[in-house]
């Protein structure tokens, strides 16, 4: 099962929506869970076999049971975290959240990878969306990951743990303005099959 956390944001089921069709071909069920819902303690019930963190208003201080739930899991199942999601797993090893070069609700960048298994099969360079006012500080990032996207303005769009299945990215992979989204979801959950 693919647990979403809901940050009590309306494009968590578009999320939802995104993913089903892709766990659903692998017979992976899907659950939407309110990140104050689910007690960390409780996590061993439900037995996900992947986490998605999904975007959210505030910050990650502002994430109910997220940073609790993420610890249990962290190293036993492929995790991502999508906008807040990804800006909660670079702060928990100790990244600043800072305001972001442009605030950008609903606009579009071009974003470049480093061929990371999130982005297989996506062209080098691709269009996303974003919305968002806050950012991962690049000189605060830790050593435990590799930015893998970014803005031509070194925006961090993306990140990987060196050693464990963490990815976190800061664009919305769910909006119809970016480009290869499905495949980015698809790539990920192809991870929950080789763990």
């Amino acid at each position: 099962m693919i647990l979403i956390l809901d940050n009590f944001d309306s494009f968590t089921y578009n999320l939802y929506q995104q993913v089903l069709p892709f766990a659903t071909s692998k017979n992976i069920a899907v659950q939407v869970i309110r990140n104050n819902v689910l007690q960390p303690h409780n996590i061993h019930i439900i037995k996900p076999n992947a986490l998605i963190i999904s975007p959210g208003p505030g910050n990650p201080d502002n994430t109910g049971n997220c940073r609790a739930i993420v610890n249990q899991l962290w190293g036993t199942v492929p995790i991502l975290g999508v906008c807040l999601g990804h800006q909660l797993l670079a702060h928990m090893l100790k990244a600043n959240i800072i305001p972001a070069k442009h605030v950008l609700h609903g606009k579009t960048s071009i974003v470049k990878h480093s061929k990371d298994a999130l982005f297989k099969n996506i062209p080098e360079s691709f269009r996303v969306a974003r919305y968002h006012s806050l950012a991962v500080d690049r000189e605060t990032l830790s050593d435990d990951w590799t930015i893998t996207a970014a803005t031509d303005d070194d925006e961090i769009m993306a990140i990987a743990h060196n050693t464990d299945k963490v990815w976190g990215i800061q664009f919305h992979p769910e909006s119809f303005l970016t480009e290869h989204g499905d495949q980015i979801i698809e790539n990920f959950i192809d991870q929950i099959e080789l763990s």
